[in-house]
């Protein structure tokens, strides 16, 4: 099978994180550098290295071998969703407070983050983080935050609509399920340009935070009554971790659906055009290991996702009585059978 990649200027990034400046601040001896994970969607379970999500496994495979050990050369505290009791900017004032060395924000909460501290580094896997406001530049971010983006612009909507398009030729109007706050912030243009340009009518179908399987529930259901005769799920933290749900309710409607996760296809969806998770936490140990060696998150570069996943599932096309053409299984890099 082929892998598609869409190659970025990111060259510098790799040569910044192996600096060790001069000024680095050191360590104080025996004291061990502390890491915070926080996330909004995930339970605080998942982020170990033993994680059943292979995303944590490779964030902690890439800091272990980097030297960063929890509970030998690292410390890490966890924030998930479960903690998310009094709302997010409080729990963000929580991590705040502790202090930590560096905190690893997944999905939403970076701005919040940048709202209430400007020392504690922060290393974000965002959208597009100067369409959200978290930085000035992708090549020099400035301030206290960096990380790795998803967002590689408009193209990928187009290419996701045009992909669905490919196993369903009959698609009409689209749903397009997301969080209102992702939506107005970034996706909603970007989606509407997309949709524009391919001459497909959207539904846009909004949810607001916090999420749960009822709101993800309500949203599909709201996706059918648009007229819509497909869906597509966004990339939110929150639809990985409600994968089986959506599916299964997806499957109930007998509408074709594009995901934004490998998993979900896994579980029974029928198309996913996904970007490198695993690749862009490796890449978000190696900011944590720099910023830990005393590299200013200001001068690490932004990373922007370049490589990405095609993945069909063959058993779903054939139950909604759809064949699956033979170019897009031959260049699908993962197939369902």
């Amino acid at each position: 099978m082929q892998r598609r990649e869409f190659l970025a200027g990111t060259s510098a990034v790799a040569a910044l994180l192996l600096i060790q400046p001069a000024a680095a601040p050191a360590q104080p001896a025996g004291k061990i550098p502390r890491l915070a994970i926080f996330s909004l969607s995930e339970p605080s379970s998942l982020m170990t290295e033993q994680s059943e999500n292979r995303y944590y496994r490779a964030l902690f495979a890439e800091l272990r071998r980097l030297g960063r050990v929890e509970g030998q050369t690292l410390a890490v505290e966890r924030y998930g969703r479960e903690r998310n009791v009094a709302g997010a900017a409080a729990l963000v004032a929580e991590v705040v407070r502790s202090n930590p060395d560096v905190v690893y924000v997944v999905g939403a909460g970076t701005q919040f983050f940048k709202a209430q501290t400007a020392t504690i580094p922060i290393v974000g896997l965002t959208g597009d983080p100067i369409a959200i406001g978290l930085v000035q530049s992708l090549a020099r971010p400035g301030g206290n935050i960096t990380g790795v983006s998803v967002d590689t612009g408009p193209g990928i909507h187009g290419k996701r609509i045009e992909l669905l398009r490919e196993i369903f030729p009959g698609l009409g109007k689209l749903a397009f399920i997301t969080a209102r706050l992702v939506w107005e912030a970034v996706q909603g243009a970007a989606m509407r340009a997309a949709a524009g340009a391919a001459g497909v009518p959207l539904a846009e179908v909004l949810f607001e935070f916090p999420v749960s399987e009822a709101v993800f529930a309500a949203a599909i259901e709201q996706a059918v009554s648009s007229g819509a005769n497909a869906i597509m799920v966004a990339d939110l933290p929150d639809a990985l971790a409600h994968r089986e749900l959506i599916v299964k309710r997806i499957a109930t409607t007998g509408l074709p659906a594009m995901y934004a996760f490998t998993e979900s296809v896994e579980v029974g969806g029928l198309i996913a055009y996904s970007f490198d998770l695993a690749g862009l936490n490796k890449r978000v140990a190696a900011d944590i290991d720099a910023i830990l060696r005393g590299v200013s998150p200001g001068e690490i570069p932004y990373f922007q996702n370049t490589k990405f996943e095609l993945s069909v599932n063959v058993k779903t096309a054939k139950a909604l009585g759809l064949t699956v053409p033979a170019t897009l299984l031959a260049s699908a890099d993962n197939v369902i059978e």
